[in-house]
């Protein structure tokens, strides 16, 4: 989605909590999801009940009717749903069934009390083949890569570059068309965070900048096409993609994971 940057804003503690609410809800709706990923449901179906369970939580879908760029209509769904080569911005629909072996990025953005829960996640649909799993594995363990290089004092380039020599190195590669985003009551703002780059490279971090690290991650070529409805982004080859998101806030001592839910939390 197409980002108004209105420069870096640095999160009081209330404002971290109130983001935190917000985040914890987003991780809680994936988790909500996740039982009605498998063969025969259409994405429409899990849109519908994205929408049903955020509304019954008092929040609102930030996606829903986010405008589009010029002579693109708003997005027109709650959440988004891609599938396979999809890399991002997947639009739900009823004629869109989950098929065995498919794979599928289910990317939410609740607003509660004003602040935006952004978080994605990649599921299996029954039985995956070895490529499709393995290229998933990777895809998660690139973001926490890139997470793990977020401390006060390092730069935007370090994040990037966890993920890209690790997922390169793994034989797959980085999507460069979209980006990670600040967030907080704008739902894409300052600082961008790219998930390829040079170490020591960019704007340097500190304590309160909340942000996404949300790596695509492709089997074949990084370059990708817009489907003609003007959301939908599509791999260039058709191969797989696969994509994880987390929100973080840099903390004085180094991360802290918003969308992460604690260990023993339920829905």
């Amino acid at each position: 989605m197409d980002a108004a940057f209105k420069g870096i804003i640095r999160l009081s503690k209330r404002e971290i909590e109130q983001m935190r609410n917000a985040c914890q809800l987003a991780a809680r709706l994936l988790d909500h999801l996740e039982p009605m990923v498998k063969p025969g449901v259409s994405t429409l179906e899990l849109n519908d009940e994205a929408e049903r369970w955020t509304q019954a939580h008092d929040a609102k879908s930030a996606p829903l009717g986010y405008p589009g760029g010029e002579g693109v209509d708003p997005f027109p769904k709650s959440i988004c749903t891609s599938v396979n080569e999809v890399v991002c911005h997947g639009i739900p629909n009823a004629k869109q069934i989950l098929q065995d072996g498919d794979i599928i990025n289910i990317d939410v953005t609740p607003i509660l009390n004003g602040y935006h829960g952004d978080t994605s996640r990649t599921f299996f649909v029954g039985d995956v083949s070895p490529q499709a799993r393995r290229l998933v594995e990777v895809t998660q363990e690139s973001m926490y890569r890139g997470i793990k290089a977020v401390k006060p004092g390092a730069r935007i380039g370090d994040i990037g570059a966890a993920i890209q020599t690790y997922a390169e190195a793994e034989g797959f590669s980085v999507v460069r068309d979209f980006v990670g985003h600040g967030v907080h009551r704008i739902f894409h703002t300052e600082p961008q965070i790219p998930h390829y780059g040079t170490p020591g490279k960019g704007k340097k971090l500190s304590a309160g900048m909340v942000f996404t690290i949300e790596p695509m991650i492709n089997v074949g070529t990084h370059e990708v096409e817009l489907l003609p409805d003007g959301w939908t982004a599509v791999t260039k080859d058709r191969l797989l993609t696969a994509q994880f998101e987390h929100t973080v806030v840099v903390t004085k001592e180094g991360v802290d994971i918003l969308t992460q839910l604690p260990v023993a939390a339920t829905v």
